[in-house]
């Protein structure tokens, strides 16, 4: 079983600038190249630094969420400000998350590799509560031992 918390959060807003996924849910490898592709852009253009100084804290959220039927991914902060390029206020919810920690070496393998363990080991395998739908983000939280850190926090309901 793969590591995990149940923790209580507060609703908290992320302002994110985001992209449509055009891949079949299914095609990992073309999601995957999707999101480096975004990642890569808003990085080269300046728009994740620019997101970056309206943030309330260090953290980068890295959102997945469906909206209207789209897949939609998101580079997000914590702020109260707002920006015109941004293309999303996403809200998350008050209640229970399910909270699964990790390293990696780069921002992109630290969001990969946290989504590939809470959705393809933790929320198979817990029987108290469920995953319905939401927006839900791996959260860069710093650099540590020359390793980027953070958590995946998924909104869950009681079952």
């Amino acid at each position: 079983m793969a590591n995990y918390t149940l923790e209580e959060k507060d609703s908290f807003t992320v302002l994110g600038i985001g992209t449509e996924l055009k891949s079949d849910y299914t095609d990992y490898a073309g999601i995957n190249k999707e999101k480096a592709d975004f990642w890569q852009a808003i990085n080269q253009d300046g728009m994740l630094d620019k997101l970056k100084s309206l943030a309330t804290n260090d953290y980068i959220f890295v959102v997945n969420e469906a909206v209207n039927n789209k897949m939609m991914h998101y580079a997000g902060v914590m702020t109260e400000e707002s920006l015109p390029e941004a293309s999303r206020i996403i809200e998350f919810p008050k209640g229970e998350y399910i909270v699964v920690k990790g390293e990696a070496n780069t921002d992109e393998e630290l969001s990969n590799k946290l989504t590939g363990i809470t959705f393809g080991e933790v929320l198979v395998e817990v029987t108290d509560v469920a995953y319905v739908g939401g927006p839900n983000a791996a959260v860069v939280m710093g650099q540590q031992d020359g390793l980027v850190y953070g958590e995946m926090w998924i909104p869950v309901v009681r079952k």
